[in-house]
């Protein structure tokens, strides 16, 4: 997949003027199975037209541009996921476009001629909620009315699951609630944290359970804190595991409030200090709680390992 980095108003005219695109536009934080059925339909009309399929994403999220948010912004799929996911799905060709002040500003007009016919862009498709330029003025309406003919338009209506919409906020609330089954049901996949292996305090070991100490992707969404069901993909193999989230209240002074991700990998014994791995998430076991002493942590965990063991026997 061809990766192009457009900024708006420097760096536009990175675009091959004989290659046409059906695209897909949408931030699609997740690439859940709403934002699924927006990028297969613009693929689909690639095919059809016989021109390479196309994505068109924003970083950062505008939120943070446009100052609607204090918080830090975790992304369910940061970038370099979204572009991986986006690959394994078969597009030709994301647009990942920096969303500035001046991005901002943009009318729907102007969007519409530097985003869309400069591109040379054939066909748009997007969500029935897809809003663009200025205060989000441009609805997909407009987007119609200003193509005057010059390129075909999709509008996708609204993906529902159990009668709710299907969205990047009803995500953010289950994993907020370590809802995992329902993130898997809502994404198609099970939801993956990028990260790591970095030296933790070796304490498994020395119990009989080591862990592998996880640093995540940075802007990645952590699930709720608690004890899961995983799977661990490194060196090109998948392993299942138990993963605890949260601050190790059994070991750690309860002031010193820093976030481990910490995963026992089953039947595995290598050294893997450095390497990049995939935490999947399938299900929440339980809280997280404080022992009374090793004894009755080692024996929790005993029954934790045994709990994954029987859930993925059934997978």
């Amino acid at each position: 997949m061809k990766v192009i980095h457009l900024k708006y108003p420097y760096q536009l005219n990175k675009v091959d003027p004989s290659t046409s695109y059906s695209l897909a536009v949408g931030f699609f934080d997740g690439v859940h199975r709403g934002h699924q059925a927006v990028i297969s339909a613009a693929m689909e009309k690639a095919e059809e037209l016989n021109i390479k399929s196309a994505v068109m994403t924003f970083d950062p999220h505008p939120s943070i541009v446009l100052g609607k948010s204090n918080e830090k912004i975790f992304y369910i799929t940061p970038l370099p996921q979204k572009l991986e996911i986006l690959e394994e799905m078969g597009v030709d060709t994301t647009f990942v476009v920096q969303f500035t002040s001046d991005f901002a500003r943009l009318s729907p007009e102007d969007f519409i001629q530097y985003f869309i016919r400069d591109l040379n862009v054939k066909h748009v498709t997007a969500g029935f909620d897809f809003s663009f330029g200025a205060f989000g003025k441009g609805n997909m309406d407009l987007m119609k009315e200003l193509s005057l003919g010059n390129f075909g338009v999709t509008v996708v209506e609204k993906q529902v699951d159990d009668g709710e919409k299907i969205s990047s906020t009803r995500i953010r609330k289950c994993l907020q609630d370590g809802d995992m089954e329902t993130v898997h049901h809502l994404l198609g996949r099970p939801f993956q944290v990028p990260g790591i292996v970095v030296q933790g305090d070796k304490r498994g070991r020395t119990i009989g359970f080591p862990t592998a100490n996880i640093q995540s992707m940075e802007g990645c969404f952590i699930p709720k804190n608690g004890v899961y069901a995983v799977r661990v993909f490194v060196q090109n193999r998948l392993y299942d595991g138990v993963c605890n989230v949260g601050f190790k209240p059994t070991f750690k002074n309860p002031d010193e409030k820093q976030l481990t991700i910490e995963v026992h990998i089953l039947d595995f014994e290598k050294n893997i200090y450095g390497e990049e791995v995939k935490v999947l998430w399938y299900k929440r076991l339980r809280d997280e709680q404080k022992f009374d002493g090793i004894e009755s942590l080692k024996a929790q965990i005993s029954r934790d390992k045994e709990r994954t063991i029987e859930y993925f026997a059934d997978k």
